[in-house]
């Protein structure tokens, strides 16, 4: 449920076993905190004149080269994007741009999205005319580019930031207000762009972002509106083609503020403000009122981390008030998966017949490379504010039943787009090659690391339970860990500190969904029986080089409503992980035959049906079968 209005700017924090209220937040949150909670680089530029004192937090996310994950099937995708990007031909990378400045634009297409061409058409009374090729020219460039940057801080590899060095050099010379004229979405380009260029500059190190961030800005601004318009006000004025009504200016505040926050000048703070959208979508959920049905659902879960950095920058609760009642509302319409937005990308006023009437309307249930990078961006920020587990929780849905299952990208750009959870389900890509998920792909496997842990001043949160290793700056000296797992297709996970600052909170993250059977130890000793699932456990200890902490976590089987009024529908869950009828047809079984399960394979289970056995695995684990999410009991 949304959280009620909250005043003042400054709230104790309510700590038990090492977790946090629901409505609480930690213990100097708001106000001009201390600087030095800050993540360094963040922590200089809060020093700069500005408009405002940023708000400081107690936790934040390592940086990305402090993590490094181990063999598994995140370190698989990442590698995959990686080569890829890497692969691309410069040439075809920048032909749009080279294009729609005037300039010799050798090499072949990319195709799809990314093409500069006439041949774009969308016919609202009948779209299954619609030709996708040249929607928006060059649209994901700048998150390639910030992919390939973050990949570089993850990865320490030259080469890589070489490349992005030099695809830099290259875009700079077509920076123009050319580019942005007859352009359908000029403020969502512009703040994919924006993004590439900061990430080259705080990630790469790549200087000449700098002035390149500052041309585009000036070629673009004649091109956006007075402040951030619905869309329903862009249909009011003029305009050309239905796309044109599509542009996102509600999102840019996320990364102005940031480029006003790495020291690159005041005016990235008023545009910040400029396009922050308060009366149609701030404070609303800020008074605990949804204005989301009907909205486009990325793009609308991706405004709420302009919410969370205007909250930063700003200092004024209401942008966090909605923030968290916003993800609140959007965890209210979810699927068992943590996916939400079917029916063409929309949200609705609550699941209780929208979702239920998605599985036989749509195949396109949750647009996942782009739902799970704004999805994790937003949660990774609430949850290193407020310390909530739920938080946490919400992300290792979205991680193991969504995004892990996603098909590939091809070198031809074929992206896999929509999850698929309708009665007669199967994965495939979208059918248009380099579509918006191709670049969001990236930038989510480049921060997988950082979402796994939060640092304190003198604490560690372990988020994910995932194959890592951390080594980073903690209190008076370094903590050092790695942790093996195979979790959650096995029940555990394992901690071994190689180094440790000594006196420290170690906070282990115990979902909702933890049995009574849940264990922790330390050294082999049992400290924790049955910790208090759906909280951070708190271990407050002087640790050692060659302490280990083991976690065993209960993993009964139990079944989900899609929602409270339609009990007889639900998906059979154990641990974080959906299970999926597989070549099921449209097979059913009883409730105490689901609940009956029986582990069959590594990444198979069995339900002894009466007209005989229905296989189910996880949605990582599905490749050309048939399947399903939701049983009808």
């Amino acid at each position: 449920m949304p959280r009620e209005p909250e005043t003042g700017n400054a709230r104790a924090a309510t700590i038990a076993a090492g977790g946090l209220s629901r409505r609480g937040f930690l213990a100097g949150v708001g106000g001009c905190a201390c600087l030095c909670a800050l993540p360094p680089a963040l922590a200089h530029a809060a020093t700069l004149s500005s408009p405002a004192a940023p708000v400081a937090v107690r936790l934040h996310s390592p940086g990305h080269g402090q993590v490094r994950l181990g063999p598994g099937p995140m370190r698989e995708q990442l590698r995959h994007q990686h080569r890829l990007f890497m692969a691309l031909d410069e040439d075809r990378l920048l032909k749009p741009f080279r294009s729609r400045a005037g300039l010799p634009a050798p090499g072949e297409d990319m195709g799809g999205w990314y093409d500069d061409s006439d041949e774009f058409h969308i016919d609202p009374a009948d779209w299954s005319t619609a030709n996708w090729h040249g929607y928006i020219p060059g649209h994901s460039f700048g998150q390639y580019l910030s992919g390939l940057a973050r990949i570089h801080a993850a990865e320490g590899d030259p080469a890589t930031r070489q490349r992005v060095e030099r695809l830099v050099e290259l875009y700079a010379p077509t920076i123009g207000p050319r580019f942005f004229e007859d352009y359908n979405l000029p403020a969502y380009t512009w703040n994919k762009l924006l993004e590439g260029l900061l990430d080259a500059f705080q990630f790469a190190g790549v200087e000449a972002a700098r002035p390149a961030l500052d041309r585009l800005t000036d070629a673009v601004l004649p091109f956006l509106p007075e402040k951030a318009l619905t869309r329903e006000e862009r249909r009011a004025r003029p305009y050309q083609r239905e796309a044109q009504i599509w542009d996102e200016p509600y999102v840019l505040p996320e990364n102005l503020f940031r480029a006003w926050n790495l020291g690159f000048g005041a005016r990235y703070h008023a545009l910040a403000r400029r396009f922050l959208q308060d009366q149609a979508l701030f404070d609303p959920l800020a008074a605990g009122i949804s204005p989301l049905a009907g909205r486009h659902a990325y793009s609308h879960v991706n405004a709420f981390s302009s919410a969370i950095e205007a909250y930063r920058a700003t200092g004024e609760d209401k942008y966090l008030r909605a923030a968290r009642n916003g993800f609140d509302f959007v965890l209210g319409q979810s699927y068992a998966t943590g996916g939400w937005g079917p029916n063409e990308e929309l949200l609705g006023p609550d699941d209780s017949q929208g979702l239920l009437d998605s599985l036989t309307a749509t195949r396109r249930s949750f647009e996942t490379p782009c739902g799970a990078h704004g999805h994790f961006k937003i949660a990774r920020s609430l949850l290193a504010i407020t310390g909530d587990s739920v938080y946490g929780d919400s992300m290792e849905r979205v991680l193991y039943n969504t995004i892990l299952g996603a098909r590939p990208t091809t070198a031809d750009g074929d992206t896999f787009y929509y999850s698929d959870y309708s009665d007669h389900a199967a994965k495939s890509f979208r059918g248009e090659q380099w579509p918006c998920c191709s670049g969001t792909f990236i930038q989510l496997v480049a921060d997988y690391g950082i979402s796994s842990y939060l640092l304190g001043a003198r604490s560690l949160h372990v988020n994910l339970y995932v194959p890592s290793s951390l080594r980073a700056p903690l209190g008076d000296g370094e903590v050092a860990l790695v942790q093996e797992t195979g979790y959650p297709l096995a029940g555990g996970s394992r901690i071994r500190f190689d180094a440790a600052p000594g006196k420290m909170d170690l906070h282990l993250r115990i979902p909702a969904w933890a049995g009574p059977g849940t264990r922790v130890r330390v050294n082999g000793q049992v400290v924790a029986a049955a910790p208090a699932p759906g909280r951070f456990l708190r271990l407050s200890r002087r640790w050692r080089a060659g302490d280990v902490v083991e976690i065993d976590f209960d993993m009964g089987l139990r079944l989900e409503p899609i929602h409270a009024h339609h009990p007889d529908v639900a998906a059979l869950m154990t641990g974080p992980l959906a299970l999926f009828p597989v070549e099921a047809g449209d097979r059913q079984a009883g409730r105490a035959e689901w609940l009956g399960a029986v582990r069959s394979g590594a990444q198979e289970w069995r339900v002894a049906a009466a007209d005989g056995p229905i296989r189910l695995k996880p949605f990582f684990a599905i490749g050309e079968e048939s399947y399903r999410l939701y049983n009808r009991l």
